[in-house]
């Protein structure tokens, strides 16, 4: 009796490990189907456009926490309902390459339509969370959505190498849905917020096209390396990081320390960028750009946060 006893105790625990790796292995799949890392870095500058526009109409967020939760679910929605139709239509080229073939389309985890029916579930969501907020941030969202997937995924991503330039357009809508989700009147500093976004994210998807230069080839995905070479797409790089420069005097109503270190982080990027065409290790630049990148993102639009809190 004791031996039965142990045989079905065991049973039950592989029983509950088993399903505790399925339910594990299912937010994997999913965290790659909507593609997290973007997700996250967007969700901060719609926080940021969020926060700024608290402060600048000098309201309160306790006075906003159902628009806070609408705007930041709407469009974490939004952007993840896009990324799930870039991987629905691109399920033909991932499998080429290295960085995308392991994606739950690939690997038939989840099946094509059932993801198509996901992404368009999820985007409409989205837009209707979004609607509850204002009509400006929902226009906004669309606009965004629209540009990443019909736009940039299914028209320019094969055709040209521009489609860097018409991606960035959809990645520098978010504090655009932040900032209209609470003030609807435009503004010289979400207006700066997008200028950042939209210049930021060439040098940081150049100098990911670089790393994968090799991928993007196989796949037959126009990428500037591929089309023009490192040396032309090195240039391209330093001369959108200078025009992030001056930038920062566009937002000197965050105060003077926010400025100072906006620049800094600026000359130090430009003078990253500048050692690129002295440099024979390509790929060693092309990967000190990319986490500088992640970082610049990541502490600017903190920074912004953090200046403008009651405390200072």
């Amino acid at each position: 009796m004791d031996k039965v006893e142990t045989s079905y105790s065991e049973m039950d625990l592989h029983t509950s490990d088993s399903n505790s790796a399925k339910i594990k292995k299912l937010f994997t799949e999913l965290k790659s189907l909507i593609k997290i890392g973007i997700i996250n870095s967007n969700l901060i500058t719609a926080f940021t456009g969020f926060w700024l526009a608290i402060f600048f109409t000098n309201t309160s967020i306790t006075m906003h926490w159902d628009t806070f939760f609408l705007t930041m679910i709407g469009s974490v929605l939004i952007i993840a309902g896009g990324c799930i139709l870039n991987n629905w239509y691109d399920v033909d080229i991932d499998p080429i390459m290295a960085r995308t073939k392991n994606r739950p389309t690939v690997t038939g985890y989840f099946t094509l339509r059932s993801v198509l029916i996901m992404g368009i579930i999820t985007s409409f969501i989205g837009f209707i969370l979004l609607s509850l907020t204002t009509i400006i941030a929902t226009i906004f969202g669309f606009i965004g959505w629209f540009i990443y997937v019909v736009l940039y995924t299914m028209w320019s991503k094969r055709k040209y190498t521009l489609n860097t330039i018409v991606g960035s357009f959809s990645g520098a809508v978010p504090p655009l849905i932040g900032w209209t989700a609470v003030s609807p009147e435009l503004h010289i500093v979400p207006i700066a917020l997008f200028l950042i976004m939209f210049i930021w994210q060439t040098p940081h998807f150049l100098s990911l096209a670089m790393k994968k230069r090799d991928d993007y080839k196989a796949a037959n995905v126009p990428m500037l390396p591929v089309v023009y070479g490192f040396e032309f797409t090195k240039r391209q790089i330093v001369i959108y990081i200078a025009c992030l420069l001056p930038l920062p005097l566009l937002l000197t109503s965050l105060g003077t320390t926010f400025v100072v270190i906006a620049t800094i982080l600026n000359i130090a990027w430009l003078i990253i960028g500048f050692r690129g065409l002295f440099t024979k290790d390509n790929l060693k630049w092309a990967n000190m750009i990319f986490f500088y990148s992640l970082n610049y993102l990541t502490v600017m639009f903190l920074l912004m946060v953090i200046v403008t809190l009651p405390i200072f």
